[in-house]
């Protein structure tokens, strides 16, 4: 590679947005780094519709290389690291296809990189593009990582733990991905089955790196109406239940009977509580009934992930693993 800044790739995961993807592709054309120090891979996992004819098109006018990868093994992390293999990157950016990158992200991130030798990964503010106007009870209780929302007004964070980074807009030095063993399980048709980047980001601090952030690269997340539901914060609560007791049991390694424990004692009566107190806060008026169900859906969720660690041999074996390049 010639002189100047690092060599980059651009990794988008996509399931059946063939009619959106298109934004974040345009996106990454504008960006304001050297034409010849990056390129775009749009990894179709599993797509029933027209995801391939509509990559296919965009090829005909990439300012950069633009490759289309095919992974038929349901997940995000199949799909996210079965990438990163066929990448010719020295820093891979992760993005969503609902995302759109502002035009100096690239250019920013990378900077990090290249005066802090420490930092393995790189995040930055991720911005709400509304399709409509949403209602206040979302913006009261919901606008922050419900919806992958981060907006930390630092122009400059060094840190040697998570300062908040989703894959949704994450940088990672290629090499440090596979030396940790690349991204744990994620999102499989819109269930979430692990801890996906939260995993990932928790073996890269035990290697002893830094992470960095910058108020200076900015994407904006899509969220259409559909989003601005409760029952969808429910479901984003359930999936974060499942990372959540994925992550305690790589941490603790619980035993069977201390995850029946955990069931019976903790997430039922949470689960309960949470349940009529929100009915209770529905019936007074009061708002905040939404995150009391959202939480009773937590916990719910929660049952039903850790029963699964206490009740299956293999998922639990699956659970432990360091490396899941290779699925």
């Amino acid at each position: 590679m010639s002189e100047g800044p690092g060599f980059v790739s651009i990794i988008i995961p996509t399931y059946n947005r063939c009619e959106i993807i298109g934004n974040t592709v345009e996106s990454c054309f504008r960006q304001d780094y050297p034409k010849d120090k990056y390129e775009i891979i749009i990894a179709d996992n599993n797509s029933s519709d027209n995801t391939k004819g509509v990559v296919e098109e965009f090829k005909l006018r990439s300012p950069v290389p633009l490759k289309y990868l095919f992974e038929p093994r349901q997940g995000a992390h199949h799909a996210r690291n079965t990438a990163a293999k066929e990448s010719a990157g020295e820093y891979l950016y992760y993005t969503d296809d609902d995302m759109i990158a502002d035009e100096r992200l690239l250019s920013k991130m990378v900077n990090i990189f290249e005066t802090n030798k420490s930092v393995a990964v790189v995040g930055g503010r991720v911005l709400p593009k509304w399709e409509f106007d949403p209602p206040e009870w979302l913006l009261k209780y919901f606008k922050d990582g419900t919806l992958s929302l981060i907006d930390k007004p630092e122009k400059l964070i060094i840190a040697d733990f998570d300062i908040g980074i989703y894959s949704c807009h994450q940088m990672i030095r290629k090499e440090v991905l596979f030396e940790c063993g690349g991204f744990n399980p994620d999102i499989a048709k819109e269930i979430l089955i692990g801890n996906g980047e939260t995993g990932l980001n928790i073996k890269i601090l035990n290697k002893g790196y830094d992470f960095g952030y910058t108020s200076e690269a900015v994407s904006y997340h899509a969220i259409p109406r559909s989003r601005m539901t409760q029952k969808y914060i429910n479901s984003r609560f359930g999936n974060q239940a499942n990372c959540d007791s994925f992550t305690t049991y790589r941490k603790n390694e619980h035993s069977k009977k201390a995850l029946l424990k955990l069931v019976l004692y903790s997430h039922i009566p949470e689960a309960l509580e949470n349940y009529f107190s929100s009915i209770g806060k529905m019936i007074s008026g009061k708002d905040s009934w939404r995150l009391d169900r959202a939480f009773s859906h937590y916990y719910y969720r929660r049952i039903f992930a850790d029963l699964r660690l206490a009740t299956n041999d293999e998922w639990r074996k699956y659970a432990m693993k360091f490396d899941y390049l290779e699925g």
